[in-house]
């Protein structure tokens, strides 16, 4: 009988082992990609210049050791204002900042290419969704006695 029971028990083992092992990476990538700071108050007094909307912005870091592809992941405001990665993989260990105004897309930096604000200066929640509809982080303020919020 308990021989039984080892056998039963190795056996649920196994198929737990090899559920996990179906998406090694993927869930540790996906579980390690998180918002890290808003810029909600860009500097300055010259408003609605691009240099200007380009003073807000979110930064999301991929603390794995793998790259992560961010294909189809949306940054929502509270608004529901969206950016949605088209074709960006994060590199291991490295953070992505994501700017309101205009600009030429590179590895570290993407813009949303707006002419308008996106984050309020006083309380606004950033959400970062996955391409499966799941949220993945968020990040919230509710103030205005600083510029930037660390997440």
């Amino acid at each position: 009988m308990p021989r039984a029971r080892t056998a039963g028990a190795a056996a649920a083992l196994a198929a737990a082992a090899a559920t996990l092992m179906m998406f090694p990476g993927q869930a540790q990538a996906a579980g390690s990609v998180h918002i890290t700071k808003i810029w909600y108050d860009s500097p300055g007094s010259d408003k609605r210049t691009n240099t200007s909307l380009n003073g807000e912005w979110v930064q999301i870091k991929n603390t794995t050791a793998k790259p992560v592809s961010l294909k189809g992941w949306k940054l929502t405001d509270a608004s529901r204002h969206a950016y949605i990665f088209k074709t960006f993989t994060l590199k291991a260990g490295k953070t992505v900042t994501v700017k309101t105004g205009k600009g030429t897309n590179t590895g570290a930096t993407v813009f949303q290419q707006r002419a308008a604000y996106v984050w309020n200066n006083d309380k606004d929640k950033a959400t970062l969704t996955r391409s499966s509809g799941a949220v993945h982080d968020t990040c919230s303020y509710n103030s205005t006695r600083a510029d930037y919020k660390n997440c």
